[in-house]
């Protein structure tokens, strides 16, 4: 043995663990993704995965010492998760609105014939379910509608007796009394938020660890501004809204379509999950996640993962591409990394303080990409390592994918809940000894 590598042995338990497993991260994941040049067709890569019912008896695969059951089934195009301080669990039935002006063009075209074939094609429900207990199968014992009459509701966040819901239009607020089954008030609206062709339509929100502010998503009207810019105002962008004073501001911006948001428990950083761009290759532009720094720009849609930049933006904006962050963890490539939170809990204490993500799946690589939860581990505030596979299987041996997941929750037993909105499943994870039923 050398010096030279003795050394590094001795230093290595000092770098932590991103040293030690430098040499293991997937393509395009990680603090430090090698980047690809740009590959540009005439002819967008279209690789669907179509939607099919899960088998009779199958379920999602989970990782060795984990169990998995369904929730809750028979659900409508469940998007989003929020579990309430009594344990109850809200689940946003939601699609793109119906009535939204459509992007013209053959490339929109196609990609929404790819889009309807994966599952992404139904109408929404516009409803948020309640879902409370447990049946001795594991099964949620109450399934009952809580709220309808939505606009394509997705995120939901209460602070004190008011529930916040975001719409694809708008910020709502609604008066909540713990235990309640349902809500019939009108409600009122907060906040508009933009909407229009609605590109990326998902609006989330979560409220700071003080209560005192609401973090609202914002994605972009196009892929990489190919609709012009004028239409892009307000909108790739995380909002700020303070509830005292009714003001709101961009909190932060270039982030093409942010949508999982959560606080990190150890730095209280806010942290988002991001869809980057499309057409420039299988393995650009990763998506990531990333704390997300008051007034920062992260690049969309002038440069990707920094300063590397987008070409086929017209004009350029090199004072922009000057001000891009580099994010701080690539989740690979068109995954479409939509859920995120960080694990909090005891139940499973090796997911402790790290980053629970759920892969949408791609429709647009081959090969296929996402359809997985992941976990990234953290220490001290930051990523430590590679992505650890929890549930795995959505995508069949015959590329049909059984289900999508996409909002992840924990619940208040420490179990772990991921919606799949194309097996109509809200599945909880546990340790594999745990009987599926309540807190012992």
């Amino acid at each position: 043995m050398t010096s030279r590598i003795r050394l590094a042995l001795l230093l290595l338990p000092l770098l932590g663990p991103a040293a030690a497993h430098a040499q293991q991260y997937p393509v395009g994941w990680g603090p430090n993704p090698a980047l690809p040049a740009p590959e540009r067709s005439l002819i967008p890569t279209i690789n669907v995965a179509k939607a099919d019912a899960w088998p009779q008896g199958t379920r999602p695969t989970p990782a060795a010492g984990l169990a998995v059951t369904a929730y809750a089934s028979g659900l409508d195009h469940p998007r989003w998760l929020y579990v309430l301080p009594n344990g109850d669990v809200l689940v946003a039935e939601s699609n793109k609105p119906g009535n939204a002006p459509k992007e013209k063009g053959i490339r929109a075209k196609v990609q929404g014939l790819a889009q309807k074939e994966a599952g992404a094609g139904v109408a929404s429900p516009d409803k948020i379910i309640l879902l409370r207990g447990f049946r001795p199968d594991g099964t949620a014992d109450t399934k009952v509608t809580f709220m309808q009459g939505l606009t394509s509701p997705f995120g939901m966040a209460l602070v004190g007796t008011d529930l916040y819901v975001a719409n694809a239009d708008a910020l709502w607020k609604f008066p909540y009394k713990t235990g309640a089954t349902s809500i019939t008030a009108t409600g009122t609206k907060v906040l508009d938020l933009p909407s229009g062709i609605n590109h990326h339509w998902t609006k989330n929100v979560v409220a700071s660890p003080d209560g005192k502010k609401l973090y609202i998503t914002v994605g972009s009207n196009s892929n990489a501004a190919e609709n012009g810019m004028e239409i892009e105002k307000g909108r790739a962008a995380i909002w700020e809204y303070d509830i005292a004073s009714g003001k709101s501001r961009i909190y932060a911006s270039g982030l093409r379509n942010p949508n999982g948001m959560d606080f990190q428990s150890q730095t209280k950083a806010l942290w988002t999950s991001v869809n980057e761009r499309d057409e420039l290759g299988n393995d650009l532009v990763p998506d990531y996640m990333t704390a997300v720094q008051d007034g920062a720009f992260y690049g969309w849609p002038y440069s990707y993962f920094g300063q590397h930049v987008d070409a086929r933006v017209k004009p350029q904006n090199p004072d922009m591409v000057a001000r891009a962050i580099v994010p701080d963890y690539a989740l690979g490539a068109h995954t479409a990394s939509l859920g995120m939170t960080f694990y909090n809990a005891d139940l499973m204490p090796q997911f402790k303080n790290g980053a629970l993500v759920s892969q949408h799946g791609s429709w647009n690589r081959k090969p296929h990409s996402g359809y997985q939860l992941v976990f990234v581990p953290f220490t001290n505030g930051k990523p430590s390592g590679p992505p650890q596979n929890v549930l795995s299987g959505f995508l069949g041996k015959d590329e049909h994918a059984y289900g999508r997941p996409v909002g992840v929750a924990v619940d208040k037993t420490g179990a772990i809940l991921l919606a799949d909105d194309v097996g109509n499943i809200v599945w909880r994870i546990t340790p594999a000894a745990t009987t599926q039923g309540a807190t012992k």
